[in-house]
């Protein structure tokens, strides 16, 4: 195992050849955030300090870690990266780690392994691992994977901000413009809507402006794009939400004049 271990590190050495476009690109997005970081664990001193050098190369932090429950501890959700794991680690299975980790907003995996095992190769893939590399890790895989990794965790986090952002807005709205917003973004006309809540078409409207502002909607559109990122039931006859008043759009229909 010493012996696995010692041709490890200078296979990572002598097959570092990372010219500088090769390098990972900074978080341009996200430049004043705290800076991307990879979070190695693994029980082998030697690996994690061969990784590490590597890693250094590519001006990439490092936070090492020799079990999963050391990492638990420190874990920070909240700072940008992404992690490495061994997939045999000593206190639990790497696949283990990433089930645990969970995939709303955690960082990226990507798994190392010395005899990668076909069951847990499937399986840390299919709960989104980003590669499994295989020791010695080869630098331009490390690269790839890594870039993958900080694209994806770079997404995560706007999708995150972005919807903190939209549910703030949300958050100003009165309790009938919340009853207002499901029944505009359904589709309905501003008569049906009022008619619906028992109010005049001219409040509806009033509601509808104040919903718009609030929202910071640049049109329609864009509110609609935000009622589905906020996964704003749309209004329907058939799954209409008990808090609306108890007129449906079929009796409006009925009582529209014909023609």
């Amino acid at each position: 195992m010493q012996a696995t271990c010692h041709n490890a590190n200078i296979s990572l050495r002598s097959q570092l050849s990372v010219e500088s476009e090769a390098r990972i690109p900074p978080n341009e997005a996200v430049a004043n955030q705290s800076i991307e970081t990879v979070y190695l664990i693994a029980h082998d001193l030697q690996f994690r300090e061969a990784l590490s050098e590597l890693l250094a190369t590519l001006d990439v932090r490092v936070v090492e870690f020799e079990s999963a429950t050391a990492y638990f501890a420190y874990r920070r959700p909240e700072e940008p990266g992404c992690l490495i794991v061994d997939m045999q680690l000593r206190d639990i299975n790497g696949a283990d780690v990433q089930q645990q980790i969970g995939r709303e907003m955690s960082p990226p995996v990507i798994f190392n392994s010395s005899h990668p095992d076909v069951p847990a190769t499937v399986r840390a893939m299919k709960a989104g691992a980003i590669e499994i590399l295989i020791k010695p890790v080869a630098p331009a895989a490390l690269v790839q994977a890594l870039r993958e990794a900080f694209a994806q965790d770079r997404k995560l986090r706007l999708r995150k901000a972005e919807l903190a952002q939209l549910q703030q807005r949300f958050s100003l709205l009165t309790p009938r413009e919340r009853e207002v917003l499901p029944l505009i973004v359904g589709g309905l006309l501003n008569k049906q809507a009022a008619f619906i809540l028992g109010i005049s078409e001219v409040t509806l409207q009033i509601h509808r402006s104040q919903v718009m502002r609030k929202m910071e909607a640049g049109s329609f559109a864009d509110l609609v794009r935000m009622a589905i990122k906020l996964r704003v039931r749309h209004w329907s006859a058939e799954n209409r939400s008990p808090e609306l008043a108890p007129q449906s759009h079929r009796e409006w229909s009925r009582k529209q004049p014909a023609g």
